[in-house]
């Protein structure tokens, strides 16, 4: 088990600080497992309380051993009550907050009217761009778990072309590649901010159900086995001469990676095999613009422009009607994090380490989808990749 150092918490939280004193906050309050994680190496269940200036409090209410020992901050103190909370933090020297930043985009609403209750002099305001744009910058110690991730990544590539055969369901392969990923590490949670976000390992199908929409926000979707689940693999038999995806996320030690690969047994029809080399185009034409100050938005437009250059503008990113507005999403301890490689982002700029995945995808109902993705870290320089799978067509 690896324990986040304290060194790479400080550096965190003093971050956040920064933001919230540029936005004349007093302090944040975070509930929520995955900046509870970030910020304090745990998820028990509690409160951690960051002052715009000065040192922050975790306090826990389950359970309080456990986050002593996971944390690496230096006040890690047992949580008396949501209601005596106020009192609690007076009681350890932090002053009353008159702006207080909460997590506004994950906060259920009960529990914001929770807070107004016990901070009733506070004006609640948002903290989450400001925690989401710390979190999207990776320091050298993420990026290491994140090239621990993508080694995992590849064992489970290589092992899915040893499993894949005509006759086998989607479901048999993925199973067979879940239980493979786990043996190898994979932590199995996997982590998203959006609300009824939600994934189990990734994607495995094949054929005209590689084209099948789904609910989620995403170019391809899946039957899945049942309408209470709508994604993913299905009972449907591999055939010769398909489409076979493989769209995995691997997690250990809290992070993530993204890669998609596209497989066949035996060759794939010509149409699919071009749209295939032309989705490779658009992750070179990636390649050579992304670079730290070039903004979002820009990156995305051109990546589609040479989408629709290439004659895919009813195809790519999801058939058409179906189509999603982005072709990357950033990638950490959650599946999507800043940045987004998307329509409308033309004021954000990409920074040096900032990590995210990228999808260029084609789906032709009726017949199949191909494509690829990988997950890329920014450099001063440009991208260098963090998954490295081999990219080739594969034809088992």
């Amino acid at each position: 088990m690896r324990l986040t150092p304290a060194n790479e918490l400080s550096a965190r939280y003093q971050a956040l600080q920064g933001k919230l004193l540029a936005a004349d906050f007093d302090a944040a309050l975070l509930v929520q497992n995955s900046d509870l994680f970030y910020f304090t190496g745990s998820i028990q269940q509690g409160v951690f309380y960051l002052p715009a200036e000065g040192e922050p409090v975790y306090l826990v209410r389950r359970d309080y051993g456990r986050a002593r020992m996971e944390c690496g901050l230096p006040n890690v103190q047992p949580l008396k009550g949501l209601r005596e909370l106020p009192e609690q933090l007076a009681e350890l020297g932090y002053s009353k907050p008159s702006r207080l930043a909460l997590e506004l985009d994950v906060l259920p609403a009960q529990q914001y009217l929770r807070f107004q209750k016990i901070f009733p002099a506070a004006a609640l305001v948002d903290a989450s761009p400001a925690i989401r744009s710390v979190r999207a910058v990776k320091s050298e110690y993420e990026i290491g778990i994140m090239k621990d991730c993508a080694l995992i990544m590849e064992r489970i590539y290589q092992h899915a072309k040893s499993v894949i055969a005509v006759g086998k369901t989607d479901l048999d392969v993925s199973a067979e590649l879940e239980h493979f990923a786990r043996q190898a590490g994979h932590q199995g949670l996997i982590r998203f901010r959006g609300f009824n976000a939600e994934l189990f390992y990734g994607h495995v199908f094949s054929g005209t159900d590689t084209a099948a929409p789904a609910h989620l926000d995403a170019p391809l979707g899946g039957l899945g086995v049942n309408p209470a689940v709508g994604q993913g693999a299905s009972y449907k038999k591999i055939k010769a001469s398909e489409p076979i995806i493989i769209d995995f996320i691997a997690a250990y030690e809290g992070y993530l990676v993204d890669q998609t690969r596209t497989l066949s047994i035996g060759p794939l029809p010509e149409k699919l095999r071009q749209a295939y080399y032309a989705m490779v185009k658009i992750q070179e034409k990636l390649f050579a613009i992304a670079k730290p100050g070039i903004s979002w938005g820009e990156v995305y437009r051109q990546c589609h422009e040479l989408a629709l250059a290439l004659g895919y503008g009813d195809n790519f990113m999801g058939a058409g009607g179906a189509q999603v507005s982005f072709i990357g999403h950033g990638i950490g301890i959650e599946v999507d994090e800043y940045p987004f490689i998307a329509r409308g982002f033309d004021e954000q700029l990409l920074q040096e380490n900032m990590t995210f995945a990228f999808e260029p995808k084609a789906v032709f109902p009726g017949l199949g989808a191909v494509g690829l993705e990988n997950t890329w870290r920014v450099t001063a320089d440009g991208l260098k990749r963090l998954t490295y799978s081999d990219e080739s067509l594969l034809e088992l």
